[in-house]
């Protein structure tokens, strides 16, 4: 994907009402398709069609848990942090943030003690 369709992509994607309270709400906790419906007010369909385009830019990522019944589910967390948008003679340009990962903060650490 070139630089400008993906800054198209990312920008059509923050402006969907229904992506951007994906990640609002997955940005304070790990929640399933089905809670994200719920907050929503739209259909689990639409959802994992949302998820898959946010994953798909890596601003979320996605977890399988057990229950007390011994059933897996996944629940996703917002990995965005941050956007910033810059404009110059040049065109827009799109900088995502992202939250670091606890593995990779962890393996970060072991590297630097290296």
């Amino acid at each position: 994907m070139d630089a400008d369709s993906d800054v198209e992509a990312i920008a059509t994607l923050l402006a969907d009402d229904c992506a951007r309270t994906i990640l609002e709400a997955t940005a304070a906790q790990p929640l399933s398709a089905d809670a994200l419906s719920d907050r929503c007010g739209v259909s689990t369909p639409t959802i994992y069609r949302r998820l898959e385009d946010l994953r798909a830019h890596d601003l979320v990522t996605e977890q399988t848990r057990a229950d007390a019944d011994g059933h897996h589910y996944k629940v996703y967390t917002a990995s965005l942090d941050r956007v910033v948008v810059d404009l110059s003679a040049d065109g827009l340009t799109i900088r995502l943030s992202r939250r670091d990962r606890m593995a990779d903060r962890f393996t970060q650490f072991v590297e630097d003690l290296r």
